[in-house]
């Protein structure tokens, strides 16, 4: 068996030749439809919130009503328009999602990472001050799933000596 020996001198020699290297640079380019929105999905708990954001006055719509009529609590509200203080964006986006599952506070978590998702779609140069808040990731926190020979998913049957 003959035994081959090659020397490298560079780098390109290990890379086997001299092929261009692709340029796979992710670009900051907004992600628009054809109406001029961003579009992103929303998740915490059960709650799924589809949002639309296009530039307008700050109105807010969920479910075909206003966000006041929708989420009448104001810490819900508030949680919703943290992404807009944030990003330093009051007022200059309008707002359309569709929420379904879990219950008020979820879709609240549902529709603020929704939004948040949306306006980096729309302006990339807001993501490091929304990731720096956390509000571009997904709280994977859920309800634990119940087991048998168990009342609840931890929570055991009282127990009686007699």
């Amino acid at each position: 068996m003959a035994q081959v020996t090659t020397t490298l001198s560079s780098l390109k020699d290990l890379a086997g030749g001299t092929q261009p290297a692709v340029a796979s640079a992710e670009t900051n380019e907004p992600k628009l439809d054809q109406f001029g929105r961003a579009y992103a999905t929303g998740k915490r708990k059960d709650a799924v919130a589809r949002v639309w954001i296009m530039p307008g006055t700050g109105k807010i719509t969920v479910n075909g009503r206003d966000v006041e009529v929708y989420f009448a609590r104001p810490v819900l509200r508030m949680m919703i328009n943290q992404p807009f203080g944030i990003a330093g964006r009051d007022g200059q986006f309008d707002v359309l999602c569709t929420v379904t599952g879990g219950g008020l506070s979820g879709q609240a978590g549902a529709v603020r990472h929704g939004i948040s998702k949306a306006l980096t779609y729309y302006e990339p140069g807001l993501r490091p001050p929304l990731k720096a808040a956390g509000f571009l990731t997904r709280d994977a926190r859920v309800v634990e799933r119940k087991k048998y020979g168990r009342a609840k998913a931890r929570r055991s049957f009282q127990f009686s000596k007699r």
